[in-house]
């Protein structure tokens, strides 16, 4: 997992505070950019609060309000704002993909149960499940590209500025990058890997070859086993297992990120008060 290198202008005793970012910032960059498990994307979101948590505190310093509150006309002081925003609306992309999921996955585990509608309702709730979550993985993709263009924007490095100012603010974008890469991780998984051009032909290959992926991988995406058992459409009742494990999931990651989305909220307000003094 690549992020920008980051800025060694701060005093030589900086704030515990600014300390504990720092920590909060390397321990995301340690995990593992190719582990897509639904345990480590919720690690990764917990580590996520953790580390808004005490860039909320940080912008609470004094120095920190000084600094930026004086050079607030700089163009980076909108880039600050405008990523500010950027990074809520990702947010909202990940839960509205998750509650739609949800409200399809309840309707069809209520007909399993029930068995209402025979295997033609049963059909038609498959059917509108995984057209459901086409429409998702279009949303996420599109998603995804744009946030790709936000992670190219460039660190400050202006000589005729403090560097002290220019620390707290690339400290800021170190970061944005960061959540960026657990969002676009987060919206991966949602979407699940990529498939292969598919038919009714081509859904037993898949069932065939689950169990040897999840060997190589190490790793089981709940959406995607959801996706390739009601496939086949021999009996969506075999599929409970996977659709009890895929809410358990949803639960999981929705309430990661509606925390997420209130420690954003928060942060861009504590922005908006500081840059407009």
């Amino acid at each position: 997992m690549a992020y920008h290198t980051r800025s060694n202008s701060f005093p030589s005793r900086p704030h515990p505070i600014i300390q504990e970012v720092e920590e909060h910032l390397c321990r995301l960059s340690s995990f593992e950019a190719t582990s897509k498990s639904s345990s480590s994307i919720s690690n990764k979101l917990n580590g996520l609060q953790d580390l808004l948590h005490c860039v909320d505190r940080f912008l609470q310093l004094q120095g920190t309000q000084q600094a930026l509150a004086e050079e607030k006309q700089e163009k980076w002081a909108n880039e600050l704002l405008d990523g500010s925003l950027w990074l809520l609306d990702i947010c909202s992309t990940a839960k509205d993909a998750l509650s739609q999921t949800k409200e399809c996955m309840q309707d069809l585990q209520s007909i399993i149960r029930r068995k209402r509608g025979g295997e033609i309702g049963l059909t038609s709730e498959v059917r509108k499940y995984l057209s459901s979550r086409k429409m998702v993985k279009k949303s996420i993709h599109k998603a995804i590209g744009n946030l790709k263009e936000m992670k190219n924007r460039c660190r400050i490095s202006s000589t005729n500025k403090d560097q002290e100012t220019i620390a707290i603010v690339n400290k800021l974008r170190d970061v944005e990058a960061v959540t960026l890469t657990v969002f676009e991780s987060v919206l991966s998984f949602i979407s699940g890997p990529k498939s292969k051009p598919s038919g009714w032909s081509f859904v037993s290959n898949i069932v065939q070859s689950k169990r040897i992926a999840c060997d190589e991988e190490t790793t089981v995406n709940e959406f995607s086993e959801v996706d390739a058992a009601l496939k086949s459409l021999k009996s969506a009742e075999n599929a409970q297992n996977q659709l009890s494990d895929l809410e358990s999931c949803i639960q999981d990651q929705e309430e990661g990120l509606q925390c997420l989305f209130r420690q954003l909220i928060k942060t861009r307000v504590s922005l908006l008060n500081i840059l407009s003094q």
